[in-house]
């Protein structure tokens, strides 16, 4: 029996300017001065309407100016759905596993791109519905390989386009006949986002597996700048995701606590089955009560060192897309452990150690997406660093 793991939310073209300067005045002049403003901020999203409020004039000149009329350096398929589930179909053998993407674009050149990428791997896109009044969502990635120390920054200027008018009732029946469901980057699909906790319940009820990774909310940012970022509906909803994965922005933000350290003792204590908190070259941390991975206090994990070596000596491609590579190595370990039917119960260590892998093997490349040039490609150089990263910590 194969095992089926669907994955709904954020998909787009993601169009990467590489080697800007986020400290240059060009920047600075579009930088956000109080949150939720529309300006732009290094790790954060915005949308081109708001920065066009905050700017005052079009985004098209906006854009023109910080990149100074250069091409983007790559164009390549993006969203933390999208990216996540690419990668945990190109990690999992199509023999024993169907990964299926749900979402919806528009009718398009970017729509038309998009699927043309994807026809290269193995994900399933049947469910990747087309509308014929909106455009296509996508995001221009502004990259600075110097920023915090050489460990690099993006920011994000997106255009949700047809994300705004996908909503849970042209989702099919499919997406919850699935033994892993993964709601990924939600907040930019907002119908889908405001229906998390219906979705979820409908997926528990199912008896699958609920995986949910988060991504900057500017849209409530915007609306409640000093207020929690609503995830779902109540706070004993926590008990319908088995796995949550933030970056530590993220967490601070759902969570309304002051620090990552806060943060992570906020969702500790809420009846979350287990939570991932990355934070950039920082420690990881993670929790679980015990109820899918074996219980654990709370703990820290280090980043790659190899890979942050690697950062820091330049042999890199870029940071696009490391977090959501993370995550279709968690989906992909999820996925491995629930094949192997193990009896005790799931090793969240293990499934970060090929998260870790995998968000450090993007940095090697330009854009979230690789694409295989042969199957197997992707795995068997992700697990060399795996292999360096369980030495690091003592596996």
């Amino acid at each position: 029996m194969k095992i089926v793991i669907s994955g709904i939310g954020c998909a787009l073209a993601d169009f990467v300017y590489n080697g800007l300067d986020f400290n240059n005045s060009v920047f600075k002049k579009y930088s956000s001065l109080h949150a939720g403003d529309g300006g732009l901020s290094p790790g954060k999203l915005v949308f081109t309407h708001e920065l066009e409020k905050f700017a005052g004039k079009p985004y098209a000149e906006i854009l023109d100016e910080i990149t100074q009329k250069k091409a983007p350096d790559t164009i390549t398929v993006g969203g933390p759905s999208l990216v996540s589930l690419i990668h945990a179909a190109q990690l999992t053998d199509v023999n024993d596993f169907e990964v299926k993407y749900f979402g919806m674009s528009g009718k398009d050149n970017i729509s038309e791109n998009i699927r043309k990428i994807v026809r290269q791997t193995p994900l399933n896109i049947e469910n990747y519905l087309i509308s014929n009044t909106d455009k296509s969502p996508f995001t221009h990635v502004l990259s600075d390989p110097d920023y915090d120390d050489g460990h690099g920054e993006r920011t994000f200027i997106n255009n949700i386009g047809a994300a705004w008018n996908y909503n849970a009732k042209l989702v099919n029946s499919q997406f919850f006949n699935s033994h892993i469901t993964c709601f990924g980057g939600t907040a930019l699909v907002p119908q889908i986002h405001d229906s998390l906790s219906e979705m979820l319940t409908e997926a528990k009820q199912n008896g699958c597996i609920t995986l949910v990774n988060t991504v900057f909310d500017f849209r409530n940012e915007k609306k409640n700048p000093h207020k929690p970022w609503p995830l779902v509906n109540k706070i004993d909803d926590y008990q319908l995701i088995d796995i949550l994965i933030m970056d530590g922005i993220e967490a601070i933000k759902i969570s309304g606590e002051p620090t990552v350290e806060e943060a992570a003792l906020f969702f500790s204590k809420t009846k979350l089955s287990s939570f991932i908190i990355t934070n950039g070259a920082d420690n990881i941390y993670a929790w679980s009560n015990g109820t899918l991975f074996s219980k654990t206090e709370l703990f820290k994990l280090p980043v790659s060192e190899k890979v942050k070596s690697s950062i820091k000596a330049g042999l890199l491609g870029d940071t696009t897309g490391c977090g959501d590579n993370f995550v279709g190595g968690i989906i992909a370990s999820l996925g491995w452990q629930l094949k192997e039917k193990r009896t005790e119960k799931f090793d969240l260590t293990e499934a970060i150690t090929w998260g870790v892998a995998s968000g450090g093997f993007t940095c090697f490349f330009v854009g979230g997406t690789y694409i295989e040039k042969k199957t197997g490609e992707k795995i068997t150089q992700i697990s060399e660093l795996r292999n360096e990263y369980l030495k690091q910590i003592g596996i």
